[in-house]
């Protein structure tokens, strides 16, 4: 197999066009310490458009962590199809000396930025009128949710994984006009969580995957191991493992946790970089999110069939 994993992933059907990308879109957020700025990035062609929403992750970055991230990721999508919407959370490096980060929800921010995807799904007439070329462009009864790092656990809310807050009530942010997600690198199962983080961030002791019941696309890397988090890379796979199905594994070998460099191109703070890795989240995530939102369309089962039978893939996909 080759290492782009361009023989992988069957796009030919699907040939990139150029994008448009607009930023920063401010959208009115009452209740919110500063307006919801976001990015959409979209084909110039075609009609009855899916929808991903993108959660950025909780990095030090100034701008990696923000509407200005994941390029690798929603250049790619957009290019082959999709309407990306990226948000900056008030996590934001980018927000530093605007949002306390000592709130009430300390610096994850977890419930706010569940929330900021569901103002988004609010706001898409604003949207649409917002980007110039894209109005009735928009299928809004197929919708997607993915996030990498804190950004994966943002995802995971809106597919239906709940947490405990600090008063012992069970906060459950599901959004059922989102069907389906892809999962990366997120926190996972509390039972890993052996690192400082279980005392700095305890909103992560409580996960609770089991009403996750939307199908989604969990991607790990076998060598995403962080003492400050767990020294086990199972951690990461717990949204797989303690989830029902249906769901799918994808684990990249050799993978850490920016997978190569999703966060962003040359990102310095990439420790593994390797640009085949990036490609080849890119294509197998676009193949689960074509399928997941296309009934009946073969990408993911053609890039899935493809890795299984290839002599040195560079991933594996699990299913249950």
């Amino acid at each position: 197999m080759s290492t782009s994993l361009s023989s992988v992933v069957t796009v030919s059907s699907v040939a990139p066009v150029p994008v448009v990308s607009v930023s920063p879109i401010e959208l009115s957020a009452p209740g919110r310490a500063v307006p919801l700025q976001v990015r959409v990035s979209a084909p110039i062609t075609g009609h009855d458009l899916p929808i991903v929403l993108f959660s950025h992750g909780h990095g030090t970055s100034n701008n990696l962590s923000s509407l200005n991230g994941y390029g690798p990721l929603a250049s790619y999508w957009a290019a082959r199809g999709f309407v990306v919407i990226q948000p900056t959370h008030l996590s934001s490096a980018t927000l530093r000396g605007v949002v306390d980060p000592n709130g009430p929800e300390g610096a994850l921010f977890w419930r706010s930025r569940a929330e900021d995807m569901t103002r988004l799904l609010d706001a898409l007439d604003a949207i649409e009128e917002a980007v110039p070329g894209l109005r009735g462009r928009l299928d809004r009864s197929r919708v997607a949710v993915a996030g990498h790092s804190l950004g994966a656990m943002t995802a995971g809310m809106l597919l239906g994984q709940r947490v405990t807050d600090v008063d012992g009530s069970v906060v459950d942010l599901r959004d059922l006009r989102i069907t389906a997600g892809v999962i990366i690198a997120g926190p996972g199962n509390p039972a890993y969580l052996t690192g400082a983080a279980r005392d700095r961030y305890p909103i992560l002791r409580t996960l609770d995957f089991s009403g996750m019941t939307a199908p989604a696309l969990v991607v790990i890397g076998d060598r995403d191991v962080n003492p400050m988090f767990s020294d086990q890379a199972e951690y990461r796979a717990g949204a797989y493992t303690l989830s029902p199905s249906p769901k799918d594994l994808l684990t990249v070998f050799g993978g850490e946790h920016i997978l190569g460099g999703i966060s962003g191109y040359d990102a310095a703070e990439t420790t593994d970089e390797n640009p085949a890795r990036v490609e080849a989240v890119a294509q197998l995530t676009w193949a689960y999110l074509r399928t997941a939102l296309n009934p009946g369309d073969p990408a993911w089962m053609a890039a899935s069939d493809a890795l299984r039978a290839a002599p040195n893939p560079l991933a594996r996909v699990d299913a249950k």
